[in-house]
């Protein structure tokens, strides 16, 4: 809701005796290289998608300190080109939970990062785009450098990826369910669904092409947490 929780935790300090865990999301998308989006549209992004996580942490955080319960941020590690405005959100996201993650060891609360992958479908967080649309709305300084050819093209290549995305979501419940009741929990969880086939990395743990990317991205191959 528009408190991000704030309301609640008096009211949960009273009736609960324990806190479990929060599992906490924020996202809305668009589409649009980074000249294409007015400084508005990445203020708003800024406020929902990262800050509003951050806000609800932030209000369940002395339940979840007093109780040992698991904070479950979930993550989108998912990017392609047009996409940088969400895929920044939640990066900075994740940052914030390998930092959070650090913190609140020594008060034996964990944190994992759930990173669903392309689930667009499933979700419709982010419904196919309208080439005629985003040219009609670009400012003249970047219709003189852009043209509706090359806006047309990068939009059915967003829209395509669009429609390669998960149509079911229990891959991610299934993360949450076990991030929440595990004993020993993962620090991240990475359920991308792209149906690529599975690699070896130094003879360890197999992994696909997409998500070696994404550990090499964020230095997750080399950092343990």
């Amino acid at each position: 809701g528009p408190d991000n929780g704030h309301n609640y935790v008096p009211f949960l300090s009273k009736m609960c005796t324990c806190f479990w865990g929060l599992v906490n999301n924020a996202g809305i998308s668009t589409f649009g290289e980074t000249g294409w989006l007015p400084m508005e549209k990445y203020e708003k992004f800024v406020d929902v998608n990262l800050l509003g996580c951050i806000r609800t942490t932030l209000a369940f955080l002395p339940l979840l300190r007093k109780y040992k319960g698991n904070p479950n941020p979930i993550v989108t590690a998912y990017f392609t080109l047009g996409n940088g405005i969400y895929s920044m959100t939640k990066a900075a996201i994740e940052k914030f939970c390998d930092a959070l993650r650090l913190e609140m060891k020594k008060f034996g609360v964990l944190v994992c990062v759930i990173q669903p992958g392309n689930y667009a479908r499933s979700t419709n967080v982010q419904p196919p785009v309208n080439a005629e649309q985003i040219w009609n709305e670009l400012s003249e300084e970047e219709k003189a450098v852009y043209n509706k050819e090359y806006v047309q093209e990068r939009s059915d290549f967003f829209n395509n990826i669009l429609k390669e995305g998960c149509t079911t979501g229990h891959e991610v419940v299934d993360a949450m369910v076990d991030a929440l009741m595990s004993p020993a929990p993962k620090a991240r969880y990475m359920d991308l669904q792209l149906g690529l086939k599975p690699i070896e990395v130094n003879g360890q743990t197999p992994i696909d092409w997409y998500e070696l990317w994404i550990r090499l991205l964020y230095r997750t191959v080399t950092f343990a947490y």
